[in-house]
Order: structure tokens, then sequence, then C-alpha cells
């Protein structure tokens, strides 16, 4: 079936840069820049150094963040099972809801980031952002998976539909 390889190979490629940028904000420290320092999930850093960060709500996202970036590689390696697996009809229901899962870790840490770490005269910066640019593709990436899990089952309920002619 062309549709649903292509849908797996969409939702597996906008699985991978969503995992990408994931991951990519998550090591960074660059989600909040001061006047003259930027901090990030992990550390403070300054013209004199970096530091750790002990506040509740920064853990919380840090948490969320690395869970969200690893159920988002994990759905991407079952992504490229089911792409390369073509001769089975395997179903993506799993890989639908890790990818669903993600986004919802994603969100929850950076909305906890945002309302624990917002002030007035500090500006978000580029990690900060990347994490947002994840969220939508782990959520296109969970529709691609949905609609090849929709495909193969009409597809199985129309084959044992009985025709007489």
């Amino acid at each position: 079936m062309g549709m649903t390889q292509g849908l797996r190979g969409w939702g597996t490629s906008l699985s991978f840069l969503a995992s990408v940028f994931t991951i990519l904000s998550t090591v960074t420290n660059n989600w909040i820049h001061h006047e003259k320092a930027h901090s990030g999930l992990w550390q403070e850093g300054t013209q004199g150094g970096c530091s750790g960060i002990s506040h509740q709500p920064i853990s919380v996202a840090g948490v969320c963040m690395v869970l969200a970036g690893g159920f988002g590689v994990l759905a991407t390696l079952m992504g490229l099972r089911l792409l390369y697996r073509a001769d089975e009809s395997l179903r993506s229901q799993t890989t639908t809801a890790l990818l669903f899962l993600s986004g919802l870790l994603l969100l929850l840490a950076l909305i906890s980031y945002s309302a624990a770490s917002a002030r007035k005269e500090d500006g978000f910066s580029w990690s900060y952002f990347a994490g947002w640019l994840a969220l939508p593709f782990f959520v296109l990436a969970g529709c691609c998976f949905l609609l090849v899990d929709v495909i193969l089952q009409s597809a199985e309920v129309i084959g044992n539909f009985p025709v007489c002619l």
C-alpha cells in the first residue's frame, strides 16, 4: 500500500525532527536570557561561570523534557521498524500513543517552565522556542501514524465484507 508507506515515512521523519528539537532544547542552557546571563533547565550561566538550578518547577520541566525526548526517540525507532517491514500489516497504535504522550509531556514541561520562570525583564531564548517547535511535529507525526492505522483497519473491514453479485 503506497499511501500507508508514505504516511509512515512522513510520520517517522516528523518524529525524528521532533526528537532532535526536543533533545536539543533539553541539553542546551539558553531557555531564558537575562541582561548579562542566560539560564536553562539545568544551569544558570553568568560571565563568571555556570551553576546548577534548584527550583522545583524547573526540575519538573526537565524531567518532562527528558521523558518526552526519550519517548520521541523510541517512537522514531518504532516508526522506522514499521516503515521498513512493509510486508507485514503492522499496526501503529503504540507508536501513535508514544508520539501523543511525548507531545503531552513536552507541553507540560514548556508550560510549567513558562509559569515558573517568566519575569518581565527576561526574554525567552532559542532553546525554549526549539521546544515549542517540536510540539507540532510530535502531534503531526502522531496524526500520520493514526491515519495509517485507520486506513489499515478500514481495509481489513472492507476485505472481510461479504459481496453478493
